[in-house]
């Protein structure tokens, strides 16, 4: 099963770190934070990953190009530029990069993969880390045989609100002041067809799509109270940097 991660926005809200990379590049324990969410995708046996870019993308083409040199131990010979590498890395990840644009927004960058996917598919942002089992989170999604499935959270009140009942999404607002204290905490599952419910490279997958599935009956909400943290802010960089201080991850 392919997993989109949307890695292309400008980060403005970190700007302390992305005006030199690309957010999903910001580290937390040393790695990327794109790592983190590679390896809980992994952890639960999805290897297949399309990295949607956009701003500052060829920071992330080079981290992935150079990878097995960066996680390995090699030899090198200076006269020959021959490189074998010792200790190769463990992973086994398929990943497709792709530029989608500077200014594309999350529902067009989605859009541009449009003939690539032709059945269910895992996607989530690349900023945030989160705990759930997604083997659980899939079989909740065929259960339903709805369009879409979002996995909804319980952080502070200024992230987008989800109105739910009966486990169905009846409404969905991008950040408003919370009443139920569910919000959108991505690591969402699609049928190919909710690809009828973007436009262009102006949508915003938070606003029509996700509202007007959630109209049509089409978005069901996982209910999740496990670990869930995205890294917004310096404060959030911070608070995760000191979790896995503590040998803390429990997102992996």
């Amino acid at each position: 099963m392919k997993v989109i991660i949307l890695c292309g926005g400008l980060g403005t809200r970190l700007s302390e770190e992305t005006y030199l990379r690309p957010k999903p590049m910001v580290e937390i324990g040393e790695k990327p934070i794109l790592w983190h969410i590679l390896k809980t995708y992994e952890k639960h046996g999805f290897n297949d990953f399309i990295l949607a870019l956009g701003y500052k993308g060829d920071f992330i083409k080079n981290y992935f190009i150079n990878y097995n040199l960066r996680m390995s131990d090699f030899n090198i010979n200076t006269r020959s530029g021959k490189i074998k590498i010792e200790s190769p890395t463990i992973e086994k990840w398929n990943i497709y990069l792709a530029d989608t644009g500077l200014n594309t927004l999350t529902g067009g960058r989605l859009l541009r993969f449009k003939d690539k996917i032709k059945e269910t598919f895992m996607l989530t942002y690349g900023d945030g880390v989160c705990g759930v089992d997604l083997k659980e989170l899939l079989k909740f999604h065929k259960s339903h045989g709805k369009l879409a499935t979002v996995t909804s959270v319980r952080p502070p009140a200024r992230f987008g609100d989800i109105k739910i009942k009966d486990g169905k999404v009846e409404k969905f607002e991008e950040k408003p002041q919370t009443e139920s204290g569910w919000i959108n905490g991505g690591y969402f599952i699609f049928e190919p067809e909710v690809f009828k419910y973007l436009i262009d490279d102006s949508t915003i997958l938070e606003k029509e799509p996700l509202e007007n599935l959630a109209k049509d009956g089409e978005l069901m909400a996982y209910q999740y109270e496990g670990f869930w943290q995205c890294m917004d802010t310096v404060r959030d960089k911070n608070y995760l940097n000191d979790l896995i201080m503590n040998n803390n991850t429990p997102w992996l």
